[in-house]
């Protein structure tokens, strides 16, 4: 098919929704093509419909099945008849077994971020789906994540200063694509860690069968996400505006809030500036930030914060490297925890 040849209505509703991507690029783009069914469809979409520039494919080979590296190939085979240039990134960093997909995952972008550089590409475009988005919300929901958490994962978000990581498909179902792909007889590959139970999000995909018969549907779930998205922007603007107003100025290397103005705002607010405060701290210290769990913040400012406020109690509590304390006035400092000195060899 020819850019002039008319679109069926499902190539249609892909171009409408790469629309946005590819016409608001100044430079190159980068596709991020693994040659499974979605990915296959986003490259040969972008290809027919033509943008200000040629998009560029990357293929990140992680080396953890022996078919990985001919897979890339083939997406690179592909790449060449529809006229796209493309690139085979290999992971060759050593892994850690117990975190094999989290590390894959870090890595991959990781990759793709660097070769996006390399080539000026403002964005990275990548092919994730309804269903992808439904499975997001369920694993957060199972590891106990609030709101943004449960909004899953978004349309666009920044990788780094002036690059920015698009899913112009996450509005379509998984099964659109694969359908794409048998209308333009396009090879693809089928990732067999995809169906691994050793794997949490495989075991999540088998049960959504059982789950949207139950009346929890893939389209619900996104749907939620959308909401609690939305609701989370809207939160996350006023807790910015209140972090302003409440933020007295700085303490050497941590900050100091006025406790008692917090404490006027609804909880949502005081656990969103409070988070913003400590990732302020953090930012000035040394080292790689400890993971946020929302039930240990939740503790700080519910059970810790706000009730030492109430009763004008001294607090002192240590989180995320960060030591937070409460004085008589209602003012709360923030200050970078010492550095733990490394245990002595015994002798």
């Amino acid at each position: 098919m020819s850019p002039a040849d008319p679109l069926s209505p499902l190539d249609e509703r892909l171009a409408r929704a790469l629309a946005p991507a590819l016409d608001t690029a100044t430079g190159p783009v980068l596709l991020a093509v693994s040659g499974g069914p979605d990915s296959t469809a986003l490259m040969h979409a972008a290809a027919i419909r033509g943008a200000r520039t040629t998009p560029f494919v990357a293929t990140v080979d992680h080396g953890l099945r022996a078919a990985s590296a001919e897979e890339a190939a083939q997406v690179g085979r592909l790449a060449a008849r529809l006229g796209l240039p493309h690139a085979i990134l290999t992971w060759e960093t050593q892994r850690r077994d117990g975190r094999i997909q989290a590390e894959a995952r870090a890595a991959r972008y990781r990759l793709l971020s660097r070769h996006a550089e390399s080539i000026g590409a403002d964005r990275i475009l990548t092919a994730h789906t309804r269903d992808d988005q439904a499975e997001t919300v369920l694993m957060r929901l199972l590891a106990g994540s609030g709101p943004a958490g449960l909004a899953g994962m978004r349309p666009e978000r920044p990788l780094s200063d002036g690059l920015r990581l698009v899913r112009p498909f996450l509005g379509l179902a998984k099964a659109d694509l694969v359908a794409y792909c048998a209308a333009h007889a396009l090879p693809f590959v089928s990732d067999p860690s995809n169906a691994d139970e050793r794997f949490a999000r495989a075991r999540l995909r088998r049960l959504l069968p059982l789950l949207e018969g139950e009346g929890l549907s893939i389209a619900r779930l996104a749907r939620l996400a959308t909401r609690l998205a939305r609701d989370e922007a809207a939160l996350a603007a006023r807790a910015a505006t209140v972090f302003g107003e409440v933020r007295i100025g700085k303490v050497g290397e941590g900050l100091m809030l006025d406790g008692r103005r917090l404490a006027r705002e609804p909880e949502a607010i005081v656990l969103r500036v409070v988070d913003a405060a400590l990732d302020a701290v953090a930012q000035g210290g040394d080292g790689e930030p400890a993971p946020k769990r929302l039930e240990r913040l939740e503790s700080l400012v519910l059970d810790g914060i706000l009730p030492a406020l109430a009763r004008t109690e001294p607090l002192r509590r240590t989180l995320r490297g960060t030591i937070v304390g409460v004085g008589p006035s209602g003012r709360i400092r923030l200050t970078p925890a010492p550095q733990r000195r490394p245990a002595e060899p015994r002798k």
